[in-house]
C-alpha cells in the first residue's frame, strides 16, 4: 500500500479560456489588462469622476476593479515603460489589452502547461458559429 496522500485531480473547466487565473500546476497564471490602452483605444466603458481635487477613471465593465489617478497614469504612460498592468477579474473584452503573465515560471514541469487553453486571449468575434434546429421528435435535422 502506497503511502502517498490521495489528491483529487483538478478538473478542468469547460471554456478554460474564460478564466482570468490558473491554478492548475505550480506556475501560477494571471490575466493582466493595460488601462493605459483603455484610454488610446477610446474605450466606449471607460468611465472618470473628480473627487478630492483628482480626476480617477476605471472601466463599467469591471474587467479591472480598481480605479486609478488620470494625471499618474497619463504621466506613466509617457515615460518608457507606461503605467503597466492590472490583474482581470473578470473576462476581457475583445478590445482590451490583455496579456497572460505567469509567476514561479522556474516550478513547470517537464510536461508544460497542463491548461494550455487558459493562454487563448479574445480576439473579437468567433470565426465559426455552430447551431441546430431540433424537430418535435427531440432529433436534430
Amino acid at each position: 500500500m502506497s503511502s502517498r496522500p490521495v489528491t483529487a485531480a483538478r478538473a478542468l473547466p469547460l471554456r478554460p479560456q474564460d478564466e482570468v487565473e490558473c491554478r492548475r500546476c505550480e506556475v501560477h497564471c494571471d490575466k493582466v489588462v493595460y488601462p493605459g490602452a483603455c484610454l488610446k483605444r477610446a474605450c466606449p466603458f471607460v468611465y472618470a469622476y473628480e473627487e478630492f481635487g483628482h480626476t480617477f477613471m476605471g472601466c463599467m465593465q469591471k474587467i479591472f476593479d480598481v480605479e486609478i489617478d488620470l494625471d499618474l497614469l497619463r504621466a506613466a504612460e509617457a515615460r518608457r515603460p507606461g503605467f503597466g498592468a492590472v490583474a482581470a477579474k473578470r473576462q476581457p473584452l475583445p478590445m482590451c489589452k490583455v496579456e497572460v503573465e505567469s509567476c514561479y515560471e522556474s516550478r513547470v514541469d517537464e510536461l508544460g502547461c497542463v491548461n494550455p487553453e487558459f493562454h487563448e486571449l479574445p480576439v473579437g468575434v468567433p470565426t465559426f458559429r455552430v447551431f441546430a434546429e431540433i424537430r418535435s421528435d427531440g432529433q436534430p435535422q
